[in-house]
């Protein structure tokens, strides 16, 4: 048996925030919330559900949102507000959450109700102690003007091609790209404005910029510590390390002797072999910059590569929170990205408050507990650069600490999962492979077999499609449908194990559960697929959690067709006894295993069993029933895990 992994004392589990401007898509379900929700109930059965505060909400600021709500509004004719427009949205969205028994503590959004007020005022006293701290600075910046309409652009507002060397991305936007590459306005390719259609012009604003560049060297630090973790997943190292090189500029060879006929600011030049460009590698990102300028101007083609640029936290988009004013600049809004890094910590608030508690430093500041992040991967910038970086010059003095002391901000345990595909395509609601919804999906499915077949692809190792059945129309009538695979262990073999403990209880020992010491097979076989599955809940290796059920369900039942084969042949009442206990351990252990995953179905078995909500308590994980007592008699042909209505035949 392993050696098993330690916990904190407190957890805080967050979600990926979806905007306000749309319904739950498959992606959201299947690639960030089920995995959190299945985390947040392992903790709250491993460390008390006291201890675990499960936080997400509704994105409700930002340009997409402005955006959607000012096509509904000419498309349709809706009448209503922006608000009323994201107040449905979330609405929806917490019913889907509900409907894949995804079940947060709160389920908030930014922009409505308590929460607002609470998102709010945290967001005030966090600029201000950035500010304080002398880790805030105005700057000019040129940013998109659309002539025609005579407004400046932001966001999405912008739709042009991602300079970032590498990304093939046509979705770049104002100040990044659909695939979360950053960069400076002017380096945007062929911009276009979405309000007109036509190329804007640039014109200088000043916006609050938090000092993220000057903060390399203590990132790299941080990188470094994030690879001495254990469960540190190698995409959020490999991504984060990216972001933390030397600015560069990459130009094709056809523009060589243009290039050395222009007067640039110090750097190295590096001419790689059979490479169709080459690359020049400056110190700072202020001669990157001065160094773009010159080549724009002489009409050479070139790329960006990822580094560190100044973080924006302030714009222009009315429809957002508003800024502090931290000296005497004109009135800002705060830009949709910052605030969602530290929206969790306000709804943690939020929550608190309305359960009559105020201890959030408790769960955000303490050595004692830890934050756990659920992201896609293409977020890994915002809460695996931006996001510690600012949590870390919260800190007084000079001299930051990446292992922040008891009190301060803690950094987060980041979680993120690769790309979810659908039909081997990556799938998005403003490209050309439209994802299906999330409650699409429980008209072929239940809520149980989707979580399972989600924890068990594997996306924190690779891109993985999802390939339901019905909605693939290469499917053949007489193929299988990969999503059912991991469902079956329920619905078919974990089903029919424990109708027949009860009803050979039933018919035996007058529906009496017995008692008495577990075999030692049984016993080796429960108690190290427990192990097992704690380990790989450690680690974040879901699809070995699903595996370890799968292989402990299934050496169950071949132990009980034995063993239930001959005590009936023998008639021995004790041998007959002998297996009932057997395989209630295994039940019991199940359902241990399976209730942060098939939460419904195990509550039933629960229910059966006339046991309390100690059944998941992970004090009691290598323990047997210790009680005779009478089980609730169990009709015929009952099933615990159901399979959809669409899946059964006649």
């Amino acid at each position: 048996m392993r050696e098993r992994p330690d916990f904190p004392k407190r957890a805080v589990i967050t979600g990926g925030m979806p905007y306000g401007n749309k319904n739950l898509h498959f992606g959201h379900i299947g690639g960030v919330f089920v995995f959190a929700d299945t985390f947040a109930r392992f903790l709250r059965d491993r460390i008390g559900e006291e201890n675990v505060i499960f936080v997400s909400g509704t994105d409700c600021y930002g340009s997409p949102i402005v955006e959607s709500y000012r096509k509904l509004c000419e498309e349709t004719g809706f009448t209503g507000t922006i608000e009323d427009f994201v107040e449905s949205n979330h609405k929806k969205q917490k019913e889907v959450l509900d409907s894949y028994y995804v079940k947060p503590n709160l389920f908030a959004a930014s922009g409505l109700g308590k929460t607002h007020e609470v998102h709010e005022e945290f967001t005030n006293r966090f600029m201000r102690k950035l500010y304080n701290n002398g880790h805030l600075k105005m700057v000019s910046t040129a940013q998109f003007f659309d002539e025609e309409a005579g407004v400046f652009l932001n966001g999405r507002q912008v739709v042009g091609k991602c300079p970032v060397n590498g990304c093939g991305s046509e979705k770049g936007y104002a100040d990044e790209c659909d695939l979360g590459h950053q960069y400076m306005p002017s380096s945007l390719i062929n911009p276009k404005s979405t309000l007109t259609g036509t190329t804007p012009t640039m014109k200088n604003v000043s916006n609050w910029y938090f000092t993220l560049t000057e903060k390399l060297a203590l990132l790299r630090e941080y990188a470094e510590l994030l690879k001495s973790k254990d469960n540190t997943r190698d995409v959020v190292i490999k991504t984060i390390s990216e972001f933390l090189e030397p600015p560069v500029i990459y130009v094709m060879n056809d523009y060589f002797e243009d290039y050395k006929s222009l007067d640039l600011p110090n750097h190295k030049l590096i001419q790689p072999e059979k490479k169709t460009s080459f690359t020049l590698e400056f110190e700072t990102l202020s001669d990157c910059d001065k160094a773009v300028e010159n080549l724009s101007k002489k009409g050479i083609r070139f790329r960006t590569g990822k580094t560190l640029v100044p973080f924006r936290l302030t714009g222009n988009v009315e429809w957002s929170l508003k800024a502090p004013k931290l000296e005497n600049e004109d009135d800002l809004t705060v830009w949709v990205w910052p605030e969602s890094l530290w929206a969790p910590i306000s709804f943690t608030i939020a929550y608190l408050e309305s359960i009559g508690k105020n201890n959030w430093k408790d769960f955000w500041c303490s050595k004692d507990s830890e934050i756990f992040q659920f992201i896609g991967q293409d977020n890994i910038y915002f809460y695996g650069v931006a996001q510690p970086a600012m949590f870390l010059a919260l800190q007084e003095g000079e001299n930051i600490n990446i292992s922040p002391k008891d009190g301060e901000m803690q950094n987060s345990t980041l979680v993120a999962n690769h790309h979810i595909l659908f039909l081997n395509k990556k799938a998005s609601s403003s490209g050309n492979v439209k994802p299906p919804m999330a409650d699409e999906l429980l008209n072929y499915y239940t809520p149980e077999q989707l979580r399972m077949h989600f924890l068990a692809l594997g996306l924190g190792q690779r891109s993985v499609s999802f390939m339901p059945k019905p909605l693939n129309p290469t499917a053949k009538e007489t193929d299988s449908d990969p999503v059912l695979n991991e469902g079956s262990i329920l619905t078919h073999v974990f089903n029919r194990i424990i109708r027949t403990a009860f009803y050979d209880t039933q018919k035996h020992l007058e529906g009496i559960m017995p008692i008495g010491k577990i075999s030692e097979d049984i016993k080796t076989l429960a108690d190290t697929a427990v192990t097992d599955y704690e380990y790989f809940m450690y680690h974040f290796e879901f699809h070995r959690v699903i595996s370890t059920v799968d292989t402990f369900i299934r050496k169950s039942s071949k132990y009980m067709a034995k063993a239930k084969s001959e005590a009936d042949k023998s008639g021995d009442i004790n041998l007959i006894k002998q297996w009932l206990t057997d395989i209630f351990y295994v039940i019991k252990t199940a359902c241990l295993l399976l209730h942060p995953i098939a939460p419904d179905g195990v509550e039933k078995v629960r229910e059966y069993l006339c046991e309390d909500n100690n059944l998941y308590n992970w004090d009691n994980a290598f323990t047997p029933f210790t009680t005779e007592k009478q089980l609730k008699f169990l009709e015929p042909r009952v099933d615990f895990f159901v399979r959809h209505e669409s899946q059964l035949k006649g």
